[in-house]
């Protein structure tokens, strides 16, 4: 049984574009670090893509977040910085999503391609938003894995939804690495 990184939504927009924040940025030479130790150990990593299209403004979350970014085929779509180093890499998966969390449809592709996991850790952002999100979609298919949240490798545009999020995810029985 393997282990499974899973990025979360490191992507331009998210760190110097429309929706950037200073904490993200300084996130990158760790995440960076992280994901070639795990591909290093013969290890996969997903990376999961915040997708939007013109439409966005119509959306729920456009309506609620009256900020278009991430749309698919822009600059502020793609990885952030270092990271587009691992696009095309071998032991890596990408999953473009239109809501926080992956698709419980694409959920079970993935289930198929990935095998038998016995670890899933989180890093990226938005910890309130799509890291836990993530954590919980994950958690719900695969429900034997340890599911690790590495809350220094994660952040927020605000610092104390941040650290509720990650109380939230305790409480759910998810490890947190403070």
């Amino acid at each position: 049984m393997g282990k499974l990184l899973v990025v979360v939504d490191y992507q331009n927009d998210f760190v110097t574009g429309a929706l950037g924040f200073k904490e993200a940025e300084s996130l990158e030479d760790k995440i960076y670090e992280k994901v070639k130790s795990y591909l290093e150990n013969g290890e996969k990593v997903l990376f999961t893509y915040d997708t939007h299209f013109e439409n966005y403004l119509d959306t729920r979350e456009g309506k609620n977040l009256p900020i278009v970014h991430c749309l698919k085929g822009t600059e502020g779509h793609d990885l952030y910085g270092k990271l587009k180093e691992f696009k095309n890499k071998e032991n890596t998966l990408h999953y473009d999503k239109e809501a926080f969390g992956i698709d419980p449809r694409k959920m079970i592709k993935l289930e198929e391609t990935l095998g038998e996991i016995s670890e899933i850790e989180f890093v990226g952002i938005v910890t309130n938003m799509c890291v836990i999100s993530n954590a919980v979609v994950f958690q719900s298919l695969y429900k034997d894995a340890n599911i690790i949240v590495d809350g220094k490798l994660c952040s927020s545009f605000d610092n104390n939804l941040h650290n509720e999020a990650l109380d939230v995810l305790e409480g759910l029985q998810i490890k947190v690495l403070r």
